[in-house]
């Protein structure tokens, strides 16, 4: 786990909220502080694609909805003249990715319990702060995926230009 401050609060914004560089993850849940406080969880209601027609195969493959689905419902709450006085986003890498990024570094996914690879981001009125994670099925000694995700995180948002410090 590692946690990084980003250098440049708006470039990253307008980067999370109208470019792509998010769009390879999953939403877990928002909380959104700003006259209100709104909250969106990520899960998706799999009955409500059931209950249209149960042959219906338009269900999402994933258990939370895509960034790219719901990013613009979170921009449309932050937008406006004053700032939010916080928020926070936990994210999922979409179970592809995280497969093909682990694979490439030589962990056995049949034998690790990886469940996800997680990117918190948060923002306290001041900072945007990124913090990293991995969630198993089960414990585990090993730290080698977490590894793999800090150093992955850490280049992917260098190519992509988003400049942070280490916390």
């Amino acid at each position: 786990m590692i946690a990084l401050q980003i250098s440049s609060v708006r470039h990253f914004m307008s980067q999370l909220l109208a470019g792509d560089v998010f769009d390879l993850f999953l939403l877990e849940e928002a909380v959104i502080k700003t006259a209100n406080t709104f909250t969106i969880d990520g899960h998706i209601n799999r009955e409500f694609y059931q209950e249209s027609a149960p042959e219906d195969t338009s269900a999402p493959p994933y258990d939370f909805r895509p960034w790219d689905e719901i990013k613009g419902l979170c921009f449309d709450l932050i937008k406006g003249k004053r700032t939010p006085l916080s928020f926070h986003f936990v994210l999922h890498l979409m179970p592809e990715q995280a497969e093909s990024l682990l694979t490439k570094s030589g962990i056995d996914l049949r034998n690790s319990n990886m469940k996800a690879l997680i990117l918190t981001i948060r923002y306290d009125g001041t900072a945007v702060r990124l913090i990293t994670g991995t969630s198993y099925h089960t414990f585990t000694l090993s730290k080698e995926a977490d590894t793999v995700w800090d150093n992955a995180l850490e280049e992917y948002l260098l190519r992509k230009g988003i400049d942070f410090e280490q916390q």
